[in-house]
């Protein structure tokens, strides 16, 4: 069973959003961080990253360290995103795009977290009809 966050943004004169994020590690941001971040639209995060990387680069070539320590950064670096890269999401949603926490659900795919806060927030799933 997976646990889920529930953010939720209304709009004027559009239809709601409701985003789901996941709890926990993700393997799609540890095994493609840049276009993991570049997917879900978290751009400060795919600066940061694309940044991060060629700073390390310039300071281990610069040091002559040789390529199996950049590659050790490289990986700790996508340990990283794969450990809070769904933090770095929800922070996102909650500070750039205007998202409320409405709370936590479980289920074993998105699609029964949704199911399940919406059968428990009948006042939310009225503002999707």
């Amino acid at each position: 069973m997976k646990v889920f966050t529930v953010h939720y943004r209304r709009l004027l004169g559009k239809e709601p959003d409701l985003v789901l994020v996941k709890e926990g590690f993700s393997w799609p941001a540890f095994i493609f961080s840049l276009f993991w971040a570049l997917w879900n639209q978290l751009w400060l995060v795919s600066l940061g990253l694309i940044g991060i990387q060629v700073l390390l680069n310039l300071i281990l070539n610069t040091l002559n360290f040789g390529y199996g320590v950049q590659t050790a950064f490289s990986v700790a670096l996508a340990l990283f995103i794969g450990v809070f890269g769904n933090d770095l999401r929800r922070w996102t949603l909650k500070n750039r795009c205007g998202f409320d926490e409405l709370g936590v659900v479980t289920g074993e795919k998105i699609s029964d977290g949704e199911q399940r806060f919406l059968a428990n927030r009948p006042d939310v799933l009225m503002e999707f009809s």
